[in-house]
């Protein structure tokens, strides 16, 4: 007596090259890449060129973000002291930019997956970290950390 017939599965997909694979992520570098030469090339020191951060302007106190464009500008090209003095915590932002980047480039060069799943914690800890340097920079004793 013949067996019926079970389940028929679409075959495998072929795995990915390489290059597909790095696609991603090399197409968000050259984006930074991108904005990091555009700022290099536009200098956020003379007015006009960007627009002046919302919560300066009405409040009168310093964001977290407040310097950033000085500090890639600086950064860019090359000067790091000038960078830290913008805004010390975006050159920390770009050194952990940088270091997630590698990985998961080579991650994606390997045929394996880039996830980040941190704890709540870990994002409670970003968010304190964010408003404690909020705060210290808008007082008179880290005026070192304003741009």
């Amino acid at each position: 007596m013949p067996r019926a017939p079970g389940p028929v599965f679409p075959p495998h997909p072929a795995p990915a090259s390489r290059l597909k694979r790095l696609a991603t992520p090399v197409g968000v570098m050259a984006v930074v890449v991108g904005a990091f030469g555009y700022v290099a090339a536009v200098d956020p020191n003379e007015s006009g060129h960007y627009p002046v951060c919302p919560m300066l302007r009405f409040t009168g106190l310093l964001c977290p973000g407040c310097g950033g464009l000085r500090s890639a500008h600086a950064f860019a090209h090359g000067d790091i002291p000038a960078a830290l003095g913008s805004n010390a915590l975006a050159v920390v932002g770009y050194a952990v930019f940088a270091v997630v980047w590698l990985l998961w480039a080579v991650r994606a060069s390997r045929g394996r997956p880039m996830r980040i799943a941190l704890a709540p914690a870990y994002w409670w800890a970003a968010g304190a970290l964010l408003l404690v340097f909020s705060v210290i920079r808008n007082l008179p004793i880290g005026s070192a950390l304003a741009p």
